[in-house]
C-alpha cells in the first residue's frame, strides 16, 4: 500500500509557528507581507513569494517548502529485506508500525503497535516469524493502542524510555542495546515531540534502518509538543548523524532515508 506523506506546506508552517511561537501578525511583519497572506498560507493557500518570505523568517527551506506545495517532492518507494510496514486508520489519520527481522533465525521485533495489530500479527505467522520484543518509540495513544493484545498473542515483552514510562511495558535507559540474531538496536533520544520520543536504529540488514515514530516525518516532523529547539536538535544529532542511505520508518506517512530529508525536508535541509 503506498502511504502519502503526513504533512502539508500548510502543516509544515503552522508547526514552526507554533514552535517559535509566533503570531501571524509578527510573521508578517518580519516576512514583509500582509497578515491576511500569512493566513491564507498557513490555511492552505500557496503564493510562491509569500511562502518563500515566511518560509525564510521561520528558518524553513524555502526551495524545500515550495516542493512540498508543489507536490514534486516525495521519496522514492523503499523496500528493506527484513522489514515490513503497517499503516491503519486512528481517528482521521494513519499510524504506522513496524515488524523488523532476521532473515536467517527468523528472530523479529515489533515497533509500535498502531490501532490494530492484527495485519502484524497475520504477517508474523505467514512469515513464520518469532516476536522477540516489542519496542515503543514514545506512548501517544495511536502508537501504544493495542500493545496488551500484540503482547498477549505473541508472549514477546514490550520496552519503552524510561523517560516515558507506561503500564505493560519494561523501561529502559537511553542508549540500551539489544541483539536479535544477527540483528542489532539500539536505542537513542529524540525528545520535543514528546519526552521519551525514541529513535531505534537497526544493522545487520541489507540496509540500515532507523525507526523514528514521530520524531520525523517525510518532509516534515512531528509536532514538538514539548520542546521545538530540542526537537530540532535531537533530530540533527541523533538522526542526521546517521549514513544518508539509512532507510527512516517514520510514525506516519511513507519510508524516507536521511539523504532524501536533508535535501526536502524544510525544517532540517540546508538554507
Amino acid at each position: 500500500m503506498s502511504i502519502p506523506q503526513e504533512d502539508t506546506f500548510a502543516d509544515v508552517v503552522s508547526k514552526a509557528m507554533r514552535g517559535l511561537v509566533v503570531t501571524d501578525a509578527m510573521v508578517a511583519e518580519r516576512a514583509a507581507v500582509s497578515q491576511s497572506e500569512v493566513v491564507a498560507l498557513r490555511t492552505g493557500q500557496w503564493n510562491d513569494a509569500v511562502g518563500r518570505a515566511v518560509a525564510s523568517v521561520l528558518s524553513l527551506n524555502p526551495d524545500a517548502l515550495s516542493a512540498l506545495a508543489a507536490g514534486t517532492s516525495a521519496p522514492p518507494p523503499l523496500a528493506v529485506h527484513g522489514l515490513e510496514a503497517f499503516s491503519t486508520p486512528f481517528d482521521d489519520m494513519l499510524v504506522n508500525s513496524y515488524v523488523v527481522w532476521d532473515p536467517t533465525t527468523k528472530c523479529a521485533a515489533a515497533f509500535d503497535t498502531g490501532a490494530d495489530c492484527g495485519p502484524m500479527l497475520a504477517r508474523i505467522e505467514e512469515l513464520g516469524l518469532s516476536l522477540q520484543a516489542v519496542f515503543l518509540t514514545h506512548t501517544h495513544g495511536d502508537h501504544v493502542f493495542d500493545l496488551d493484545r500484540l503482547c498477549e498473542k505473541t508472549g514477546a515483552p514490550a520496552f519503552v524510555n524510561a523517560l516515558e514510562p507506561i503500564d505493560g511495558a519494561e523501561s529502559f535507559a537511553t542508549g540500551r542495546a539489544w541483539s536479535l540474531g544477527d540483528l542489532q538496536v539500539v536505542s537513542s533520544l529524540t525528545y520535543g515531540h514528546s519526552k521519551g520520543g525514541t529513535t531505534y536504529h537497526i544493522t545487520g540488514l541489507e540496509k540500515e534502518i532507523a525507526v523514528v515514530g514521530d520524531a520525523l516525518f517525510a518532509g516534515s516532523m512531528g509536532g514538538a509538543k514539548v520542546d521545538y529547539a530540542a526537537a530540532l536538535r535531537t533530530n540533527r544529532e541523533v538522526i542526521f548523524s546517521l549514513s544518508s542511505a539509512t532507510v527512516l520508518c517514520p510514525g506516519h506517512g511513507p519510508l524516507t532515508t536521511v539523504g532524501w530529508e536533508s535535501i526536502w525536508n524544510p525544517f532540517f535541509a540546508e538554507h
